[in-house]
């Protein structure tokens, strides 16, 4: 795992794992196997690469993980970074037809105000760099 001095430098982060091979999806393949965010910040991302290797590595041909961290620019009163993970979360169900594989909640989620955000090209082409 690598971690880059911007993700320490900020607390509310939102993060991916990553595969070494593409999992098959309804919609199509993509390497994206969690969309994740935290408070606490690149020490939660740890603890989480950690408790998720267990699960992930259990997958047909996968044999790495990555964790990539993304950030947003804060807003007063509004948790920008729990926006982003509902937006990517999202837009990967709308690409995918389904949630990634080890996230539990979102399958039922409907998009509020993420928009007001977040563009949805922005967002689908911050999941494209990581598929």
């Amino acid at each position: 795992m690598i971690i880059h001095r911007r993700a320490n430098t900020s607390k509310r982060l939102v993060y991916v794992a990553v595969a070494n091979k593409p999992h098959k999806y309804p919609y199509g393949r993509s390497r994206i196997l969690y969309i994740g965010s935290t408070k606490k910040g690149a020490s939660r991302v740890a603890a989480s690469a950690a408790a998720k290797a267990r699960e992930l590595l259990k997958e047909h041909g996968v044999t790495t993980l990555e964790f990539y961290t993304l950030r947003c620019p804060g807003r007063q009163h509004v948790k920008t970074w729990m926006k982003l993970e509902r937006g990517l979360l999202l837009v990967f169900r709308e690409r995918f037809g389904v949630i990634p594989t080890a996230n539990k909640q979102g399958k039922r989620m409907k998009w509020t105000d993420e928009l007001s955000f977040f563009t949805r090209s922005r967002l689908s082409s911050a999941l494209e760099k990581y598929s």
